[in-house]
């Protein structure tokens, strides 16, 4: 028996039971269905966690999947910094720039003056030569030591920012702007932004909006823009403000043969696949050659990458036809794959 707004009710009587039992029951049947699944959907863990009856049970420790990943700490950034093929002054550059942030924030805990400092960064290179990856890290390692909220990089391009009507381009950069605070912004061929002639471009807007939101978010917003060297100075050299914020370059060198050869080695690695003594010397000689005779179309790892997943393409055609693959055959990669790929330009 149960007294219930005043009244008697006796739930065997009628066959029923507590609405709290009934809710418990259910949490049960939906908890056994979940746990007999391989994978559980995560709607379904989210329903189960809303139905649990908090009077039965409060402060269920969350499961695995319902923790947030673990953000990489500063040591482990930097060492994924360190494991970059090349790219040494640029690794010399970061390293500089996060002690010098390290160490203005211990001087303001200790109530000492910091002169006034720029984290804002130019990246000047060919492409293929690492600036979004090192811009990546750099979003991270702001974030690891306090300076920026979020970390997240946002890359974008002109079109990413400039519209084709007046009034329209504004709109469009604050979006991408609005995306990026926490973190950085990452403008890759910045300098298309002004290159442009002609009243009816926007680019300047574009770079005009930046500006104000660099000012605005200061505190949570770093812009790093990147291209080609002479095109990136005459960038900065177009605007004022452009000149006043910007003064931080980190210049990323064209990969070498050996270099080029050691990303091609872990790409490899990174997906199974292993060369043949001869594959790996003609490999080798290829990439030394793609750089001794490269022009200004050199794409560094990025025609390396285009040379792996040619090989990819070839390997798969030539095993494709052998009737019972073995593992091998499946990882190894012999000197006429490469041969092939090579020829697949």
């Amino acid at each position: 028996m149960k007294k219930e707004y005043g009244r008697n009710i006796d739930f065997n009587k009628y066959g029923l039971r507590p609405a709290g039992s009934y809710l418990e029951s259910s949490r049960r049947d939906l908890e056994e269905l979940l746990n007999s699944m391989s994978v559980a959907d995560d709607a379904a863990k989210k329903l189960l966690k809303e139905t649990s009856n908090p009077m039965l049970s409060e402060d269920a420790p969350k499961t695995k999947a319902e923790e947030s990943p673990e953000t990489p700490n500063l040591d482990e950034l930097l060492a994924q910094l360190d494991e970059l093929v090349g790219l040494e002054k640029v690794k010399e550059n970061v390293r500089s720039l996060i002690n010098l942030v390290k160490v203005r924030k211990l001087r303001e805990e200790h109530s000492l003056p910091v002169p006034p400092v720029s984290l804002h960064l130019v990246f000047m290179g060919n492409p293929g030569t690492g600036k979004t990856t090192v811009a990546r890290l750099i979003a991270q390692l702001y974030h690891a030591i306090g300076v920026l909220s979020k970390g997240q990089l946002v890359e974008v391009d002109r079109s990413g920012l400039v519209a084709g009507f007046v009034g329209q381009t504004a709109v469009k950069t604050s979006e991408v702007i609005k995306s990026a605070l926490g973190g950085v912004l990452f403008i890759d061929e910045a300098y298309a932004l002004t290159s442009a002639e002609g009243s009816n471009d926007f680019g300047h807007e574009a770079v005009e909006t930046i500006l104000k939101a660099m000012e605005d978010h200061r505190d949570d917003l770093v812009v790093i823009v990147a291209g080609y060297d002479e095109l990136m100075e005459k960038f900065i050299s177009s605007n004022p403000g452009l000149e006043s914020r910007f003064n931080r370059y980190f210049v990323f060198e064209d990969y070498d043969g050996e270099q080029l050869y050691a990303i091609f080695q872990s790409m490899c690695r990174k997906n199974r696949y292993e060369l043949s003594e001869d594959a790996a010397e003609y490999a080798k000689k290829l990439l030394n050659d793609l750089y001794e005779q490269r022009d200004e179309n050199f794409g560094n790892a990025r025609d390396v990458r285009n040379l792996f997943e040619n090989i990819v393409t070839v390997h798969s055609n030539r095993v494709a036809q052998l009737a019972e693959p073995t593992k091998d055959d499946l990882t190894t990669v012999i000197k006429e794959d490469v041969e092939k790929a090579e020829e697949m330009g």
